[in-house]
């Protein structure tokens, strides 16, 4: 997905507002606000069919309150997409945003601005319209096709960059565990006659130090493959800490 494919292969489809054809390897999933759909002309809806299709997206049309959500990577990215900038009327487009943003953490607004004085107005608008820089992100373009592939790399990269998080997250997690387990097999082999397997099977069947410390002899034995010895060694060896605690 790196590369994304031209989606202008057929301009014109007998049903522009079918669903694509599900690919065997999903990119992610687009819903399309249907009102939104339903004010833009038909060919481009095709074209934006298409180009989501070439890139392994599957697409749905959705009574949705942002014009498209993309759900990439476990990640829920939202879009209102503005494809023609009425100056006289842009009050309604700030007031959407400044809303919808409090309820999608990941937001952008893209516009379609083709000509200088609807650049103007926007730049103008904005400032007006008191936004805040980012909350949300707005995506200036000079023509719908423009707007719908950067509409797509960003869903797309927002994705990936959640997947790398969790990786990391993932990752961080499985170290730390090692590390506790590592600890805590270095901590009970440091009991006299107690081996790594004896202490792999106080943990997966008592779990804790600090439970280990509390169990008996005869729980030990009840619940591992202790040798009587070992669980004797390792009772007395919890009550003489508890003793050397309390004197």
């Amino acid at each position: 997905m790196a590369n994304f494919k031209s989606g202008y292969a057929d301009p014109v489809l007998e049903n522009p507002c079918s669903k694509v054809t599900k690919s065997s390897v999903s990119a992610g999933v687009c819903m399309m606000n249907t009102t939104w759909r339903d004010q833009q002309h038909p060919s481009f809806i095709s074209f934006i069919s298409s180009f989501l299709a070439a890139n392994s997206f599957r697409l749905n049309f959705v009574p949705i309150s942002p014009d498209f959500i993309f759900n990439c990577g476990g990640l829920s990215v939202a879009f209102i997409f503005v494809t023609k900038w009425d100056c006289g009327n842009v009050g309604t487009i700030f007031s959407r945003a400044k809303k919808l943003k409090a309820q999608f953490a990941h937001l952008y607004v893209t516009l379609n601005l083709p000509t200088r004085d609807q650049n103007d107005s926007f730049l103008c608008s904005y400032f007006k319209y008191e936004m805040q820089l980012g909350r949300p992100t707005f995506v200036p373009v000079q023509d719908i096709e423009m707007g719908f592939e950067k509409i797509v790399k960003i869903a797309h990269s927002c994705g990936v960059s959640k997947q790398q998080e969790v990786k990391s997250k993932l990752k961080a997690e499985r170290n730390q565990s090692v590390q506790e387990l590592e600890n805590f097999i270095r901590v009970v082999t440091s009991i006299p006659g107690i081996d790594n397997h004896d202490a792999n099977a106080l943990n997966q069947a008592i779990g804790s130090i600090e439970r280990i410390a509390k169990a008996s002899k005869e729980y030990i034995l009840e619940t591992t493959d202790l040798s009587a010895d070992k669980a004797e060694t390792i009772d007395s060896s919890s009550r003489r800490r508890e003793s050397h605690i309390f004197n």
